[in-house]
């Protein structure tokens, strides 16, 4: 029975995905149980560290400590897996095995020596560094503390860094259940840091569950890369010509990221401005918003690519535009009332999220009016993994990269603003985040329009405003309810009654979103419909199709907003 049980497992972790739906729901499902392993280490290092303005401090200083070692990671590792190593390993891999593990070896090492370099920079002058991008709120010692925590936490980026070049060949292989399984296994780490070292160590305990969390990252990825075959080689193959196509791939990716990250260190500096913990809720708020994103849009936006890059490489404009449409559609018909959801749900959704002892009743309305404000660019944020997608299958990625750049511009500029002019505090942070999304995702849409033969504004608006008549429609039908009960059935002061109270408003919520969308005859239901309904057959479901996902995103991807 353990032996049968054992032999099912490794069956399972080694099984190779070739479906669209298979990869799909392996990333969904691995992104909802990272999505409340996260939300769980949030409230655990809300309920430790936000009781006392000192340990307020601090908490502010974990979250200044991670920009460093991610700007590092971001750009040279994602940078080149995103763009060159995936790509380029995948075809090396089907021609020479060999070959291809030996080009994967010499980018890797490539990469690990200028990351060892330039984090040797960043240990030396930890200090200085942080001090560029922290304001007046910030104080010294918060600053020194901070770059005590940089250094540690550059161990755990190296350690990604390794991990996530494992993850890329694995997930050549189209294996995706332990790349997609790993980020719990991060969140595991901090979450052990914070329960059993916090109390005796403080803020260096989530600290180091953060480099313990990285560990088991990679520890994951290594008995299933050796299984496929990987062996590393300590070589650089300079003219080799897959490291060169590599290397040559790598910059305009990595100056994309790098914008990301500009807009990244502006919150930092902005948010550090203001008082103390003002950084925490921003960040706890923005992962909070992101959360149905990053389950169900990122999967969508990803399992959109290959067929959107098939069908343009065909030269078949007309399936293109419908591909096109579909998923557009298909990821705002979900995004739309998560949007609604989160803005008229903030105030209960903040408290089981947050509502630790700890964290007093003012931060918990402030924070739920900053999800309020960041909920109204759900939609837009969604909708751009689509969008920028759909230039890529075109194979266009500067007009991606201008529109995101006058996105961080906007978004910086209402940041000065509403901090440093209005005095606005951390709402104008949210309210930023917000206007630069929905700009970004109607440039996005205006410059798309004339690349997309045949395509008129009504075939790409008229079921979104269908779907949001019914968002509006729920939107009542979540207040009205959500006011009765919670003023004359429920004692919302309790974690139980506040749960149920939750569900039985969000449940009375989707039933009338989907029965409007039924009679609105929105195609995305019957989409999703579908595959509901050849769940109960999923086995011979996921076996039959042979549509291949692009990659789920490694741990360290981030969702814009921070």
């Amino acid at each position: 029975m353990v032996k049968q049980w054992l032999n099912s497992s490794q069956r399972l972790i080694s099984r190779q995905h070739s479906s669209i739906l298979s990869a799909a729901a392996i990333i969904t499902a691995s992104s909802l149980l990272s999505s409340l392993l996260g939300l769980l280490r949030n409230r655990l290092l809300v309920g430790e560290f936000f009781g006392s303005p000192l340990s307020r401090m601090q908490l502010d200083a974990y979250w200044v400590a991670f920009r460093l070692p991610e700007l590092v990671f971001q750009i040279l590792v994602i940078g080149s897996l995103s763009a060159a190593f995936i790509p380029v390993f995948a075809k090396h891999l089907k021609q020479n095995r060999t070959e291809a593990f030996a080009i994967a070896s010499s980018v890797m090492n490539i990469v690990l020596l200028v990351f060892a370099a330039v984090a040797g920079v960043i240990f030396i002058w930890a200090v200085p560094f942080t001090r560029l991008f922290t304001s007046t709120n910030f104080a010294e010692w918060q600053i020194l503390l901070a770059a005590q925590l940089t250094r540690i936490m550059l161990l755990a980026q190296f350690f990604f860094a390794i991990s996530n070049f494992l993850t890329g060949a694995i997930q050549a292989e189209h294996r995706f259940l332990i790349p997609a399984l790993s980020p719990s296994a991060y969140n595991l780490g901090i979450i052990l840091g914070t329960v059993l070292l916090a109390p005796m160590i403080g803020i260096y305990g989530p600290t180091i569950g953060v480099v313990v969390g990285a560990l088991l990252h990679l520890l994951m990825q290594i008995p299933l890369a050796r299984t496929l075959g990987f062996v590393y080689r300590p070589k650089i193959l300079l003219k080799q010509a897959g490291v060169v196509e590599m290397l040559r791939l790598m910059p305009p990716r990595i100056f994309a990221i790098s914008v990301n990250q500009i807009e990244l260190f502006a919150t930092v500096f902005f948010a550090t401005a203001l008082p103390s913990g003002s950084l925490t809720i921003m960040n706890i708020a923005t992962q909070l918003m992101s959360a149905p994103i990053r389950i169900f849009s990122v999967p969508m936006g990803q399992a959109s690519l290959p067929f959107l890059s098939k069908t343009a490489a065909d030269g078949e404009a007309s399936q293109f535009k419908q591909t096109f449409l579909q998923s557009f559609h298909q990821v705002l018909f979900i995004a739309l009332p998560a949007g609604m959801l989160l803005l008229i749900l903030r105030i209960p959704l903040v408290r089981l999220a947050y509502g630790a002892a700890e964290f007093p009743w003012a931060a918990t309305v402030l924070t739920g009016k900053v999800v309020a404000i960041l909920a109204l660019s759900v939609f837009a944020s969604a909708s751009i993994h689509v969008l920028t997608r759909v230039y890529y299958a075109l194979h266009d990625t500067k007009i991606p990269l201008w529109i995101a750049l006058i996105s961080v511009l906007i978004n910086i500029s209402i940041a000065y603003l509403s901090v440093m002019v209005y005095h606005w505090g951390v709402i104008g942070l949210a309210f930023g985040v917000t206007v630069a999304a929905l700009v970004q995702m109607s440039l996005l849409i205006i410059k798309l329009k004339p690349k997309i033969s045949g395509m008129t504004m009504r075939e790409l608006l008229s079921s979104p405003l269908k779907m949001g008549l019914a968002t509006a429609a729920m939107g009542l039908a979540l207040w009205i309810p959500l006011r009765l009960l919670d003023r004359y059935v429920f004692d919302t002061t309790r974690v139980l009654p506040l749960l149920l109270l939750t569900l039985i408003v969000s449940l009375i919520g989707a039933v009338v979103y989907l029965s409007l969308a039924r009679m609105f005859r929105i195609p995305a239901l019957e989409a999703y419909a579908r595959i509901l309904s050849k769940l109960g057959n999923w086995r011979s479901v996921l076996a039959q199709t042979e549509e291949v996902i692009e990659e789920p995103p490694t741990q360290n991807e981030q969702i814009k907003p921070w």
